[in-house]
């Protein structure tokens, strides 16, 4: 997780860097073979150089990036959740709690969806 303390570090309310930390440290443990990185100045998680998962924060909610075809799959179930969302991502309202089984899900298939993905993001 110290690849990350710099981006949390610059989270100025301390209940949005608190949340986002939790969320990073579950990803790392739950799939710790994912690799940790900051590129784009966001934290992401990578498999065999591919783009799995990144999260940013903006001062209303938490940012999940799982793709246009993370996005697509899961579509029902991130507003079952109650979170709103874009082709590219899902927000997670800071008032909202995080619904770490769909994340967990949404994860799962984009590594079995990129286990032969030779390229950063989908082609």
């Amino acid at each position: 997780m110290e690849v990350f303390a710099s981006y949390l570090a610059q989270i100025e309310h301390p209940e949005h860097r608190a949340r986002t930390e939790d969320v990073l440290t579950w990803v790392s443990e739950k799939f710790p073979h994912l690799v940790p990185k900051i590129a784009w100045k966001q934290p992401m998680f990578t498999d065999h150089d591919t783009f799995i998962i990144g999260f940013s924060v903006s001062k209303q909610h938490m940012a999940v990036a799982p793709e246009k075809a993370g996005i697509a799959r899961f579509s029902d179930e991130i507003v079952q959740s109650g979170y709103d969302h874009t082709k590219e991502l899902i927000r997670i309202r800071w008032e909202h709690p995080v619904d770490f089984a769909l994340l967990e899900r949404i994860i799962e298939f984009n590594i079995r969806d990129k286990a032969e993905c030779s390229t950063f993001w989908r082609k």
